[in-house]
């Protein structure tokens, strides 16, 4: 048995924005005290040198599942890529170039908006990296992409071939495909003929990659499309066994043609789980596919509807079956009415935690919580400050200016939807740090873009209302019981950072650093004497 007492620290609980503590104890990996500090007697404790700590972060909307799936896709994101010219030259240094006809040059990330004249890349442009091998980068949103040549002919994609439903094989005026796949389906219908990692490369990458978010302070995630790799359950908990420290929920896509099976109990339980199922209802604003009311600026355009009423329904249905939540992507004004149109009405299955998530609610209007308010169904929302932070370009192009108000109001939302969290979407926007949490803190707190563009400045949040967002707030989103707070009972992971996130200046919020991520009362990061012995800021005494 181990009890552990750590004392002299400006502690942040997670509990409320104002509720503050010096000191706690960990015993057997658990909060079982928090306060001021305490006479230690003849315990020895561990010194915090007065650094700001935190409750381990939750990430309650990412992608590992796509991340390791993706093989070894080279990053194109921005700032590094902001031409075709600097997507071309990166595609180039891909590992795999010049090798077997049959291995893929794979990139993710890139964001056309910040391209100059914001021109978007064809397989023209990749036909440069290669016109033997098969190329495929996708989009920063990660919904649309662009491929070779070589990748069309192996997917069979012609002047012939139909688009699919609710996606796009863009053409030339002569009606060929120029390589842009627009919406998941066209991506899909490419990226399928990928050949898929071994089992091992999973669990390897899935370990490394929470390594990367133990680094980051981040001890929990939502995977909000897990089913992008082969029976995900199995290979997350495998991933857990060799390593993975992170607490996992999975939410894999629901495919109309291919309904999941149901749960078994087993399934819904354990720090490796399914929560829930995940729709995409519509498509993204930073490449005008979200579904909208209005047209989008200069055009008749509102966007795509990706799937209809009967599958979102039946979705719902396995989810209310099985006692998961239901996950919707809703972007556009058009998508997120039309949740509350089928379901609003209902009633909820979950206690706890809503029964179903809205995905992203990029244009919130006061109408709209009002209705979000008066429904009898229970609905939370995992939103971002990443998403203009980083595609502001996109978005001033994509929005009225009248509707810059409701976009992300994270401010009006933080009042009026309880379970309400703030997540990085990595990989799916245009940032390579998008799950530095100090960045979307930043972003909430100054509402400035990545070139210091304004947006929304309105809807800021304080930085504790940032960080709830993160922690005490983000739990109530989704089935972590005992993670997010640090209060008596709950699990003992929490974050000591480098400097005083409440007091910096706040365009500096960005630069400050976890120094220690603890789990379950052990030093994950970096790896420490559990005894507490470490740099001489945190002296034990």
């Amino acid at each position: 048995m181990t009890d552990q007492l750590f004392t002299n620290g400006k502690i942040f609980t997670g509990q409320s924005e104002h509720h503050f503590a010096t000191a706690f104890r960990i015993k057997d990996g658990r909060f079982t005290w928090v306060g001021d500090a305490a006479p230690a007697g003849n315990q020895r404790s561990i010194d915090l040198g007065g650094r700001t700590v935190l409750p381990g972060l939750i990430d309650s909307h990412t992608h590992p599942a796509i991340v390791v799936a993706g093989g070894v896709a080279v990053d194109c994101f921005p700032p590094a890529v902001r031409s075709v010219e600097d997507l071309v030259t990166r595609l180039t240094a891909h590992p795999a170039v010049g090798g077997d006809a049959n291995a893929w040059i794979l990139g993710r990330g890139f964001d056309d908006s910040k391209f100059p004249g914001q021109t978007m890349p064809t397989a023209a442009d990749l036909d440069r990296v290669s016109t033997r091998q098969p190329v495929l980068v996708w989009r920063c949103d990660a919904h649309s992409a662009v491929c070779n040549t070589a990748a069309l002919t192996r997917a069979g994609i012609t002047a012939s071939t139909p688009d699919p439903p609710g996606a796009r094989f863009e053409r030339d005026q002569q009606g060929n495909p120029t390589g842009v796949l627009t919406e998941m389906a066209a991506v899909t219908a490419v990226a399928r003929h990928i050949p898929p990692p071994a089992a091992g490369h999973l669990r390897s990458a899935l370990v490394a990659l929470s390594d990367e978010l133990t680094a980051r302070g981040i001890v929990a995630v939502c995977d909000l499309l897990s089913d992008r790799i082969d029976d995900p359950l199995a290979v997350f908990r495998a991933a857990a066994a060799q390593g993975m420290r992170t607490k996992v929920n999975l939410y894999p896509g629901w495919n109309p043609t291919a309904p999941l099976p149901d749960l078994l109990a087993t399934d819904r339980e354990g720090p490796v789980r399914i929560a829930g199922v995940k729709v995409i209802l519509d498509g993204a604003y930073s490449n005008r596919t979200a579904w909208v009311h209005d047209p989008y600026p200069g055009g008749c355009d509102h966007g795509l509807r990706l799937v209809d009423d009967a599958d979102v329904r039946a979705a719902a249905e396995w989810a209310r079956r099985n006692r998961v939540q239901l996950a919707i992507h809703a972007m556009g004004d058009r998508a997120l009415d039309r949740i509350i149109d089928l379901f609003g009405a209902d009633s909820p299955w979950l206690k706890g935690v809503p029964s179903i998530r809205i995905e992203h609610a990029t244009i919130v209007s006061d109408a709209y919580l009002t209705r979000l308010q008066g429904a009898r169904m229970s609905f939370g929302i995992a939103t971002h400050s990443i998403f203009f932070f980083a595609e502001y370009d996109g978005y001033a192009h994509a929005l009225h200016p009248e509707q810059e108000n409701d976009a992300y109001p994270i401010a009006r939302l933080y009042h009026a939807v309880a379970p309400l969290a703030l997540s990085s979407d990595r990989p799916a926007t245009a940032w390579s740090d998008a799950d530095d949490v100090m960045v979307s803190v930043q972003a909430a707190v100054t509402r400035r873009a990545y070139n210091d563009a304004p947006f929304g400045a309105d809807n800021a949040l304080t930085v504790a209302q940032a960080l709830l967002l993160y922690t005490g707030r983000a739990r109530k989103l989704s089935p972590f019981d005992d993670i997010g707070c640090i209060a008596p009972g709950f699990d003992g992971s929490f974050v000591v950072l480098d400097q005083d996130v409440f007091t910096v200046p706040v365009d500096r919020i960005r630069d400050v650093r976890v120094s220690e991520t603890w789990i379950r009362g052990v030093p994950v990061f970096p790896a420490l004497d559990p005894s507490g012995v470490r740099s001489p800021q945190g002296v034990s005494s």
